[in-house]
């Protein structure tokens, strides 16, 4: 039985997705092409109570997306829009909602519906004279992104089941690198890097 498609994509992996910067998903998400959104605990407003995914106003946390990577990479919301309504909702308890760059997210039916807009195409790594049967260089992307965010996982076998299951997720659902090919690749980085710490 296959796995259903993806529910959301974070900033980072659509970046990489797009070979686009923060700064341009900030830029076109502030002009309504698609929203960020990110998860909530409840919060009040009077006696309504809000929870779950939300929208994000962009334009509120722009200095996160400074194309200088001078920008913090926390931000405090003041304002947020549930997902089915219109009207923005000032947070009035607690004031204001703490995010990273790592909790914002695009819903994956935005991401595609963009891709159609644009007439994007996931574009394989190229190789000389072969076709590349695995998107490699998008792996190694995430992989770079994912140990900058949260570091290492604890364990090896950890760090091969996240590659194994991004190769699910992002693949043509037919095959994945077996466990083997996915060992010898990333063994020496994973020596590299526990080498460093």
């Amino acid at each position: 039985m296959a796995l259903p498609p993806r529910v959301h994509f974070t900033l980072h992996e659509a970046a990489a997705r797009w070979d686009c910067s923060l700064a341009d998903i900030a830029g076109w998400a502030s002009v309504g092409r698609f929203d960020i959104v990110t998860a909530i605990p409840p919060v009040t407003r009077g006696r309504q109570i809000v929870a779950g995914y939300v929208v994000v106003s962009v334009t509120d946390i722009m200095q996160m997306f400074r194309r200088c990577g001078t920008g913090p990479t926390k931000s405090i919301l003041r304002r947020i829009r549930p997902k089915d309504q219109d009207e923005w909702i000032m947070i009035a308890d607690p004031a204001g909602i703490e995010v990273t760059l790592a909790d914002l997210l695009i819903m994956a039916d935005q991401v595609r519906r963009f891709e159609a807009d644009c007439d994007l195409l996931r574009r394989p790594a190229s190789h000389i004279g072969s076709t590349a049967r695995y998107d490699w260089e998008g792996m190694y992307i995430t992989l770079m992104v994912r140990i900058h965010d949260q570091g290492l996982p604890a364990t090896q076998a950890e760090w091969l089941g996240e590659v194994q299951e991004w190769f699910v997720a992002n693949g043509d659902g037919s095959e994945v690198p077996d466990e083997r090919t996915i060992r010898r690749r990333l063994t020496p980085i994973w020596k590299a890097l526990r080498g460093s710490c």
